[in-house]
């Protein structure tokens, strides 16, 4: 059903910013049987997506902000669905002044959560509860069911909560939703499950370059084995969607779309927030960064095109062995991958404390298996090993992601070897592997740094054979004092 007039307060949820994303969104509650409340600057996208989807339940057609707060159950709940940023902060502006004490402001969008955690205290003080909630799988999640990612105050996940777990994904009963904790934190989540999704795609478009160029498959014959792979332990949605879209056909040319399409990758800079955050806490993230800086060169077209043709050196032989050369890839894939989640929840953990969130990573694993665009069959095993221990210092010293990066690391060796010698960049691949050597190293050129800090700027050095800081004289006798 739906109402066009001015009508009582009787929605359980309003929607503002009816683009995709808020219309999709908003059509998912109404279908879940709440009554929707719609708004959007312009009123035409309003009718639009009631006259084409009014039938999918209850929506309330308002025009103004006082109309559209008028028509909210109490206490009122509003998801804002517009571009992040000073437009965010322009709705949120207008929406508090017409709100009371007690009522709940959503920002649904993928807002940098250092702005969600000085909103929510701005909010707070006003007597009006923010959350920023992190909403993560594309179109079809937010119509179908995403994964939902909640942060600030507890109490307002009482009346909040079940409104976005009925419209979340769902995985062994369990939704995909669930409160993450104060102010920025869901936001904060998201923007690594973001950086994540970064690193991700990066590794499997190192594993598609592998296929084309050293082994000399077509498009379709990768897709077979993308496929492949999808019924074993790399099942993913991102490994699923890489077969189609290796199958889709150009219908101009009758070419595999993936060959015309420009080898340029863009991005909306969620991956470049999560390099920098982890910059700020002092937390290595090399595979996402690799993956962030691999879109940047991608779209230096200029600079590329400039460079064709440059020294190559002398480029070794191609893989002989397919199908062994084949299963190193997968095997180089898998264990890259676990890196890009180690490190992942590496950074939330350090977040959690830098902020004081309380986050429970196993609680992050359990949201992310369905709905989001990272969702895979692995995070279950990611689940596990911090159910087994939530203090797990590194997901790869869990047993099971151990033993599947022994079993692999030959082939992630022969992989990495293999590219550098024909000339094919996998940065993903390379720089996981040496993150993972540098984390196994008993001993690493550290020392050497240190020694050269406090050589030209007396910045002290630890001994390993007893406690303190410690200073030599360089430019004096060089004898050792104690700082």
């Amino acid at each position: 059903m739906t109402d066009n007039t001015s009508a009582p307060a009787r929605a359980q949820i309003g929607v503002t910013g009816l683009a995709v994303m808020g219309s999709n969104i908003a059509r998912n509650f109404a279908r879940h049987g709440h009554t929707v409340a719609l708004h959007n600057r312009s009123v035409a996208k309003t009718d639009a997506l009631i006259a084409e989807h009014g039938s999918d339940g209850d929506f309330v057609r308002t025009e103004s902000v006082e109309e559209f707060v008028g028509a909210l159950q109490k206490p009122r709940r509003v998801l804002i669905m517009v571009k992040a940023g000073e437009a965010t902060d322009a709705v949120i502006e207008e929406l508090a002044a017409a709100m009371e004490p007690g009522d709940i402001i959503i920002d649904g969008g993928n807002a940098l959560y250092t702005d969600t955690i000085r909103r929510e205290a701005a909010l707070r003080e006003r007597g009006l509860h923010f959350v920023g909630a992190g909403i993560s799988g594309g179109e079809e999640g937010a119509l179908n069911g995403p994964s939902i990612m909640p942060g600030g105050p507890k109490e307002s996940y009482a009346a909040l909560g079940p409104l976005l777990e009925s419209v979340a994904a769902v995985v062994d009963g369990t939704p995909c939703c669930t409160h993450i904790g104060p102010d920025g934190s869901g936001h904060f989540v998201k923007m690594v499950h973001n950086g994540i999704e970064y690193a991700d795609m990066q590794l499997i478009g190192e594993a598609y370059h592998l296929f084309r160029d050293a082994l000399g498959f077509d498009a379709g014959q990768i897709a077979d084995v993308f496929t492949e792979w999808n019924a074993g332990t790399l099942e993913s949605y991102l490994i699923e969607i890489t077969a189609e879209v290796l199958r889709q056909k150009d219908a101009k040319t009758g070419n595999a779309l993936v060959d015309v399409i420009v080898d340029a990758a863009e991005q909306k800079g969620t991956g470049r927030w999560t390099v920098k955050s982890a910059l700020d806490l002092g937390v290595p993230v090399t595979g996402i960064a690799e993956a962030v800086f691999a879109r940047a060169l991608s779209g230096s077209r200029e600079q590329r095109k400039a460079a064709v043709g440059l020294a190559s050196g002398a480029l070794g032989d191609k893989p002989s062995d397919v199908a062994q050369f084949t299963e190193d890839i997968r095997a180089a894939l898998y264990a890259s991958k676990i890196i890009a989640y180690a490190q992942g929840f590496d950074q939330i953990k350090a977040g959690s404390v830098e902020y004081s969130w309380d986050l429970k990573p196993a609680d992050l694993a359990t949201i992310w298996r369905g709905g989001c665009i990272i969702r895979a069959q692995f995070l279950n095993r990611i689940k596990e090993a911090y159910d087994q221990n939530p203090e797990l210092p590194s997901l790869v010293l869990a047993p099971y992601f151990r033993e599947a990066i022994e079993t692999g690391i030959d082939s992630w060796r022969r992989v990495v070897a293999t590219a550098t010698t024909l000339g094919i960049p996998v940065p993903g691949f390379a720089s996981s592997l040496s993150y993972y050597d540098g984390l196994r190293a008993e001993r690493l050129p550290a020392a050497l740094t240190q020694g050269q800090r406090d050589y030209f700027g007396a910045h002290t050095y630890e001994r390993i054979d007893g406690p303190g800081k410690f200073h030599t004289l360089w430019s004096g006798d060089r004898s050792e004092i104690e700082a």
